[in-house]
Protein backbone atom coordinates (compact mmCIF):
# COMPACT_ATOMS: atom_id res chain seq x y z
CA UNK A 1 0.00 0.00 0.00
CA UNK A 2 2.87 2.35 0.70
CA UNK A 3 4.38 1.57 -3.00
CA UNK A 4 1.47 2.58 -4.37
CA UNK A 5 0.82 5.96 -2.59
CA UNK A 6 4.69 6.77 -2.93
CA UNK A 7 3.78 6.02 -7.09
CA UNK A 8 0.58 8.27 -7.00
CA UNK A 9 2.30 10.94 -5.07
CA UNK A 10 5.54 10.71 -7.56
CA UNK A 11 3.01 10.68 -10.42
CA UNK A 12 0.83 13.99 -9.23
CA UNK A 13 4.03 15.79 -8.70
CA UNK A 14 5.62 15.28 -11.89
CA UNK A 15 2.45 16.30 -13.75
CA UNK A 16 1.85 19.50 -11.35
CA UNK A 17 5.21 20.76 -12.46
CA UNK A 18 4.21 20.72 -16.76
CA UNK A 19 3.04 24.03 -18.45
CA UNK A 20 1.44 23.83 -21.90
CA UNK A 21 2.79 27.52 -22.88
CA UNK A 22 5.74 29.46 -21.49
CA UNK A 23 5.73 32.58 -23.70
CA UNK A 24 8.74 34.32 -25.30
CA UNK A 25 11.27 31.65 -26.04
CA UNK A 26 9.01 28.57 -25.56
CA UNK A 27 10.06 26.03 -27.97
CA UNK A 28 7.01 22.84 -28.95
CA UNK A 29 7.90 20.17 -31.26
CA UNK A 30 4.96 18.23 -32.59
CA UNK A 31 4.45 14.90 -34.63
CA UNK A 32 1.23 12.81 -35.09
CA UNK A 33 -1.16 11.40 -37.49
CA UNK A 34 -2.75 13.35 -40.02
CA UNK A 35 -6.43 12.50 -41.39
CA UNK A 36 -8.32 13.75 -44.36
CA UNK A 37 -10.95 12.46 -46.30
CA UNK A 38 -9.21 9.78 -49.28
CA UNK A 39 -5.39 10.13 -47.36
CA UNK A 40 -4.24 9.17 -43.63
CA UNK A 41 -0.09 10.55 -43.13
CA UNK A 42 2.36 12.22 -40.46
CA UNK A 43 2.42 15.50 -39.63
CA UNK A 44 5.43 17.74 -38.06
CA UNK A 45 5.02 21.10 -36.48
CA UNK A 46 7.79 23.34 -34.54
CA UNK A 47 6.28 26.45 -32.72
CA UNK A 48 8.31 29.10 -31.15
CA UNK A 49 7.10 31.80 -28.47
CA UNK A 50 7.42 35.15 -29.20
CA UNK A 51 5.41 36.22 -26.39
CA UNK A 52 3.04 36.01 -22.97
CA UNK A 53 0.72 34.44 -25.59
CA UNK A 54 1.93 34.52 -29.44
CA UNK A 55 3.83 32.42 -30.72
CA UNK A 56 4.83 31.37 -34.92
CA UNK A 57 5.93 28.24 -36.72
CA UNK A 58 6.05 25.67 -39.31
CA UNK A 59 4.20 22.75 -40.54
CA UNK A 60 4.71 19.93 -42.34
CA UNK A 61 2.35 17.42 -43.59
CA UNK A 62 2.78 14.12 -46.31
CA UNK A 63 -0.05 11.98 -46.77
CA UNK A 64 1.12 8.08 -47.02
CA UNK A 65 -2.16 6.19 -47.37
CA UNK A 66 -4.01 7.41 -49.99
CA UNK A 67 -7.00 6.06 -51.61
CA UNK A 68 -6.97 3.41 -54.51
CA UNK A 69 -9.05 5.85 -56.87
CA UNK A 70 -6.25 8.65 -56.94
CA UNK A 71 -3.30 6.66 -55.70
CA UNK A 72 -1.84 6.91 -59.48
CA UNK A 73 -2.31 10.39 -59.96
CA UNK A 74 -1.45 11.58 -56.50
CA UNK A 75 2.31 12.88 -57.09
CA UNK A 76 5.12 14.32 -54.45
CA UNK A 77 3.64 17.88 -54.83
CA UNK A 78 -0.25 16.32 -53.88
CA UNK A 79 1.07 14.40 -51.25
CA UNK A 80 3.30 17.44 -49.42
CA UNK A 81 2.02 20.48 -47.74
CA UNK A 82 4.50 23.18 -45.97
CA UNK A 83 2.93 25.82 -43.38
CA UNK A 84 4.17 29.09 -41.95
CA UNK A 85 1.14 29.25 -39.11
CA UNK A 86 0.87 31.84 -36.25
CA UNK A 87 -1.12 31.01 -33.23
CA UNK A 88 -3.06 33.24 -30.24
CA UNK A 89 -1.84 30.89 -27.42
CA UNK A 90 -4.93 31.09 -24.48
CA UNK A 91 -3.99 28.26 -22.16
CA UNK A 92 -3.25 31.42 -19.88
CA UNK A 93 -6.03 33.21 -20.38
CA UNK A 94 -9.25 30.51 -20.12
CA UNK A 95 -7.23 29.23 -17.03
CA UNK A 96 -8.03 26.15 -17.52
CA UNK A 97 -5.53 23.68 -16.07
CA UNK A 98 -1.55 25.25 -16.51
CA UNK A 99 -0.92 21.86 -18.53
CA UNK A 100 -3.58 22.91 -20.68
CA UNK A 101 -3.10 25.19 -23.81
CA UNK A 102 -5.62 26.34 -26.47
CA UNK A 103 -4.52 27.94 -29.78
CA UNK A 104 -6.38 29.03 -32.52
CA UNK A 105 -4.12 30.23 -35.31
CA UNK A 106 -3.60 30.74 -39.20
CA UNK A 107 -1.19 29.76 -41.22
CA UNK A 108 -0.15 29.89 -45.18
CA UNK A 109 0.86 27.11 -47.26
CA UNK A 110 1.59 26.02 -50.42
CA UNK A 111 -2.06 25.07 -51.18
CA UNK A 112 -3.79 27.79 -49.46
CA UNK A 113 -4.17 30.10 -46.68
CA UNK A 114 -6.42 28.87 -43.78
CA UNK A 115 -6.66 28.30 -39.76
CA UNK A 116 -6.99 25.85 -37.82
CA UNK A 117 -7.31 25.51 -34.11
CA UNK A 118 -5.60 22.99 -31.80
CA UNK A 119 -5.39 21.87 -28.19
CA UNK A 120 -2.07 20.31 -26.17
CA UNK A 121 -2.13 19.18 -23.17
CA UNK A 122 1.19 18.10 -20.87
CA UNK A 123 1.50 15.07 -18.89
CA UNK A 124 5.40 16.24 -17.74
CA UNK A 125 7.79 19.11 -18.54
CA UNK A 126 8.91 17.30 -21.65
CA UNK A 127 6.00 15.56 -22.80
CA UNK A 128 2.39 15.95 -24.02
CA UNK A 129 -0.47 15.38 -26.48
CA UNK A 130 -2.10 17.87 -29.09
CA UNK A 131 -5.23 17.79 -31.34
CA UNK A 132 -5.37 19.80 -34.24
CA UNK A 133 -8.38 20.92 -36.82
CA UNK A 134 -7.13 22.91 -40.03
CA UNK A 135 -9.28 23.98 -42.69
CA UNK A 136 -8.61 26.27 -46.04
CA UNK A 137 -9.83 29.67 -45.74
CA UNK A 138 -9.02 30.45 -49.49
CA UNK A 139 -7.74 27.97 -51.68
CA UNK A 140 -4.79 28.84 -54.49
CA UNK A 141 -6.64 26.84 -57.07
CA UNK A 142 -10.23 25.89 -56.88
CA UNK A 143 -10.09 23.34 -58.78
CA UNK A 144 -7.20 21.40 -56.99
CA UNK A 145 -9.29 19.80 -53.65
CA UNK A 146 -7.14 16.39 -54.30
CA UNK A 147 -5.03 16.82 -50.09
CA UNK A 148 -5.47 19.69 -47.72
CA UNK A 149 -7.06 21.80 -49.53
CA UNK A 150 -10.02 20.69 -46.98
CA UNK A 151 -11.19 19.90 -43.61
CA UNK A 152 -7.71 18.10 -41.74
CA UNK A 153 -7.69 16.21 -38.18
CA UNK A 154 -4.20 15.82 -36.77
CA UNK A 155 -3.76 14.17 -32.89
CA UNK A 156 -0.48 13.15 -32.22
CA UNK A 157 2.29 13.56 -29.04
CA UNK A 158 3.92 17.48 -28.22
CA UNK A 159 7.21 17.97 -26.58
CA UNK A 160 8.81 20.89 -25.07
CA UNK A 161 12.36 22.08 -26.83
Amino acid sequence: MKNIVLIAALLLFSFGNSQAFEGKGDQKFQVGANFQDEATGINLTYDYGLGENISIGVSSSYALGVDDVIADVADFGDRFDLKARFNANLGNVINIDPNFDLYPGLSLSLKNFGGHIGARYFFSDGFGIYTEAAFPLAKYDEDVDLFYNQFTFNIGASFNL
